[in-house]
């Protein structure tokens, strides 16, 4: 029988060639998936100081070991110093590591019931519709933040999953705000309007401008974004209560979903007082 030895991410597999080796290879492979790498001073030492990150292993060059002592030694967490030319850590060679990543499982923040919750009038959730860029997600996360949501809401298909990138663009954000990826972003919606949210979408075309919703009645609000250029879905514009747009000062000129998204959130903060 041959001897096969393969490669998976931190993982090896060696099995004599048959139809269990494949099986486990698969497995295998899935465990790999389920795993992400993040980077960057700031992100890496924002995940080692939430106690809801699943940490598995941790590559630093002595600088970097240097300046996350205290947290490496409060998460009693194992690490390899990495020499700084060479880093070892199985991220993309362009990344702005600073001399430090972090394998950790992807963070479960729990149901939507829950979550969204709206206590009060003043509850707010941003949606994405089909937002893929990992830069543009990771800066409404830490809009969101800035700006008290509750939660990031994205498909599961066609958006941006948790990644290095995100989590660096972030700034820590992706620790600490909940980034929920549903099924189907439609059901989504009909179930926050049954738990009192009021649906607004982001598009270019609204019959409303932003600064007009000081008219709408007040209570949670949720808001719906779409990508850069195709905007918001048909089937989702339906499912909104109200398309609002940005108005500009100039004829010419849009801003980036991640831009629009801050101002959204703020005109609705002026909104609740």
């Amino acid at each position: 029988m041959i001897k096969v030895v393969k490669r998976e991410g931190n993982f090896t597999v060696s099995a004599k060639k048959s139809t269990g080796m494949f099986d486990k290879a698969r497995q295998v492979k899935k465990v790999v998936s389920e795993t992400i790498w993040l980077f960057g001073l700031h992100a890496v030492r924002d995940a080692l100081k939430n106690p809801l990150r699943e940490k598995l292993k941790l590559i630093v060059t002595q600088n970097a070991a240097d300046k996350l002592s205290s947290d490496i030694a409060f998460n009693k967490i194992k690490f390899e110093i990495s020499d700084s030319k060479k880093f070892t850590a199985p991220i993309d060679n362009q990344s702005v590591h600073q001399g430090a990543a972090l394998e950790v499982r992807p963070l479960k923040w729990g149901e939507i019931s829950e979550i969204c919750k709206p206590l009060d009038k003043s509850a707010r959730v941003v949606m994405l519709d089909q937002v893929t860029d990992p830069n543009n997600v990771g800066a409404i996360l830490r809009s969101a933040e800035v700006f008290g949501a509750l939660a990031v809401i994205a498909p599961l298909r066609y958006s941006a999953p948790e990644t290095g990138a995100l989590a660096k663009t972030a700034s820590g954000a992706l620790e600490r705000q909940p980034y929920l990826r549903v099924k189907n972003l439609s059901e989504t919606i009909k179930k926050l309007k049954s738990m009192g949210y009021f649906i607004i979408g982001m598009d270019g075309d609204g019959d409303s401008n932003l600064d007009e919703l000081t008219t709408l009645k007040e209570g949670p609000l949720a808001i719906v974004v779409g990508a850069e250029g195709p905007g918001l879905r048909q089937k989702t514009k339906e499912n909104c209560d109200v398309l609002v747009k940005i108005p500009a000062v100039k004829k010419f000129g849009s801003l980036n979903v991640s831009n629009a998204t801050a101002v959204a959130l703020y005109s609705t903060i002026l909104r609740k007082h």
